[in-house]
């Protein structure tokens, strides 16, 4: 199953028989005090370094958040979307709860985008859903709904498969919701990285849709994260994940996707890993 994301003429396809799509994470004021403050004032310069950094890194996708509490939302969002398209030529992800803001940057934006996120709760499907049928967008669908999180990878499942049925129903395919099976802290239940490893295979062998996660969240909590944050990728691309919402800036998070696209055969004659691998060797000379 491919999803399709496009900024105008550039299309990226996420799909188990294509390359891994990583999805910059940077542009998001959260602990970021130098991105937020200058956000607020409406300067949108640290956040176009971030996406000149990230898609330089690898990134094929940005992510893009601007959640200041007590900000115009809508309005930065609209700047920071337009500052971004401004200076890289990917797709983008709009990463905000906030609808209006959501529909502010989907107004602007030339060509498929994707909203992350919306959970399996009615109250979000029903606010999120029309916006990506109206806008031509896919979603991320995260497995949550009013019970919370569910504990097994059966229930999980049950979750994802709401999600993607409730989609259909505004006239939003299989093909633009993408699962994030949700990874937890294994320093809290030393079983939770599993259960979404199993819950992932579960998902794709059962649905066929793509996948998504938030990584580092599995390490939340421990000391030594990197280590933990990089062999859990890879597990969860052994798993099934298609993509991920990461930073590609740190070196060992890109080559490690690098090198599982070549091991699962994704990488024709290890052309881009040879290509990187002489770009650090310029870089180290």
């Amino acid at each position: 199953m491919e999803t399709k994301l496009s900024f105008k003429d550039n299309t990226v396809v996420i799909s188990p028989e294509a390359p891994f799509v990583v999805i910059g994470e940077r542009i998001n004021p959260t602990r970021r005090k130098k991105l937020a403050e200058t956000m607020a004032q409406g300067d949108f310069s640290v956040a176009q370094q971030d996406a000149l950094k990230q898609v330089e890194a690898g990134a094929h996708v940005l992510d893009v958040n601007v959640g200041i509490p007590g900000a115009d939302e809508p309005a930065l969002m609209r700047g920071a979307v337009q500052a971004v398209m401004g200076i890289v030529d990917v797709p983008l992800c709009f990463d905000m709860a906030n609808p209006d803001a959501l529909k502010a940057a989907l107004e602007i934006y030339p060509g498929k985008a994707l909203i992350n996120s919306t959970t399996a709760e009615e109250e979000m499907m029903v606010r999120v859903l029309p916006l990506a049928k109206q806008f031509n967008a896919a979603v991320i669908g995260v497995i949550q709904d009013e019970s919370g999180i569910p504990a097994t990878p059966e229930t999980r499942l049950k979750v994802a498969r709401k999600l993607v049925n409730r989609a259909a129903d505004f006239g939003v395919p299989p093909e633009d919701v993408i699962i994030d099976c949700l990874a937890l802290t294994v320093g809290a239940d030393h079983h939770a990285g599993r259960i979404t490893l199993d819950s992932m295979k579960l998902v794709r062998q059962e649905l066929g849709v793509n996948l998504s996660l938030g990584a580092s969240n599995v390490s939340f909590g421990l000391p030594d994260r990197k280590i933990l944050n990089i062999a859990y990728l890879a597990l969860a691309i052994g798993s099934g994940l298609t993509t991920a919402i990461t930073d590609p800036t740190v070196p060992e998070i890109q080559t490690t996707i690098l090198a599982c696209d070549l091991l699962t055969g994704h990488d024709e004659y290890a052309a881009r890993w040879i290509k990187a691998f002489r770009k650090r060797a310029q870089a180290a000379a």
